[in-house]
């Protein structure tokens, strides 16, 4: 079933939830903007208590498969029809995929442009397991991943801000991050962290332009974004030291961006298990949409 869907297709994870509707609108414009055709995605989990829970079936009851693929073309076609509502003219369609929603997601990530997913699910059970559906994927696809979170606050008013390594391999992210800008038409900005005694002490916050003795970090955040300000022109860039955890300074604040993007070492890469992951603890806890890009491993340098 999944050969029909269109490789550069935005795909959209629903379970009818209400977290569920907000990464369907996120969606909807991204595919929009984008123009990309938008998959919504039904995955119905098979005839198990945690596919039951997710489906919104009693735990009293195993459905059969059957009954499983039609409460999930249910689901499916009713985000289908939000999305008509929304975007009346994009190529959208709509699929019921058998299988833990985790591993069908996952799947899909190696055929797929990207994937958006909500942060939580309906009722207390299925909150959890959406959450769970949302780090996986955002810990193992192969594709940049959208994290709808709940957005606490007003309305966003600084645009999109991207965490910057100074690394060859965070390149895609910085990348992908002004693209975005430039999607969405708002400012970026391009944050680089440092952690020293003064970060221990005073805990985190933002590098003062005029303070002496970070002339190799500003080099480095400045060498981050060399070439994307002449392809991209139209997007308004500030570059920014922060000092502190960089998961801190990426979520301190985030109502007020658009977007968080991050970018996320392989699963079983050395630098990954020594650092841990920030991309995780960013998605945990960002109050706003977070982009995850995977990176590749890091070359070996002479």
């Amino acid at each position: 079933m999944t050969s029909t869907i269109n490789p550069s297709s935005v795909v959209v994870a629903t379970d009818g939830s209400e977290d569920a509707v907000r990464a369907v609108h996120w969606a909807a414009e991204q595919a929009w903007l984008q123009r990309r055709p938008l998959v919504v995605v039904a995955a119905t989990g098979s005839p198990l208590a945690p596919a039951m829970a997710w489906s919104g079936v009693g735990a009293a009851y195993a459905p059969t498969v059957e009954e499983l693929v039609a409460h999930g073309r249910a689901v499916a076609d009713e985000s289908l029809g939000v999305v008509q509502h929304l975007r009346p003219g994009l190529d959208a369609s709509a699929e019921v995929l058998v299988g833990d929603p985790r591993q069908v997601l996952v799947d899909l990530s190696h055929r797929v442009h990207a994937l958006v997913v909500g942060s939580r699910g309906r009722g207390t059970f299925r909150s959890k397991l959406l959450g769970s559906v949302s780090a996986s994927v955002s810990r193992e696809a192969a594709c940049p991943v959208f994290v709808c979170r709940p957005r606490g606050g007003g309305a966003p008013v600084r645009g999109v801000l991207v965490g910057a390594d100074g690394t060859p391999e965070s390149l895609p992210v910085i990348e992908a991050a002004f693209h975005q800008a430039s999607l969405l038409d708002v400012p970026l900005t391009v944050m680089h962290c440092v952690w020293d005694q003064v970060a221990a002490l005073a805990g985190p916050g933002l590098v003062s332009p005029h303070e002496a003795g970070l002339e190799q970090q500003r080099l480095l955040l400045a060498e981050s974004v060399a070439g994307m300000r002449t392809k991209f022109p139209e997007v308004a860039t500030d570059l920014q030291l922060g000092r502190g955890v960089a998961e801190e300074l990426l979520t301190t604040g985030s109502d007020g961006w658009s977007l968080v993007v991050v970018g996320r070492h392989p699963v079983d890469s050395l630098l990954r298990f020594l650092t841990g992951s920030v991309a995780t603890a960013v998605v945990e806890r960002a109050r706003t949409t977070v982009l995850v890009v995977p990176q590749a491993e890091p070359a070996e340098r002479d």
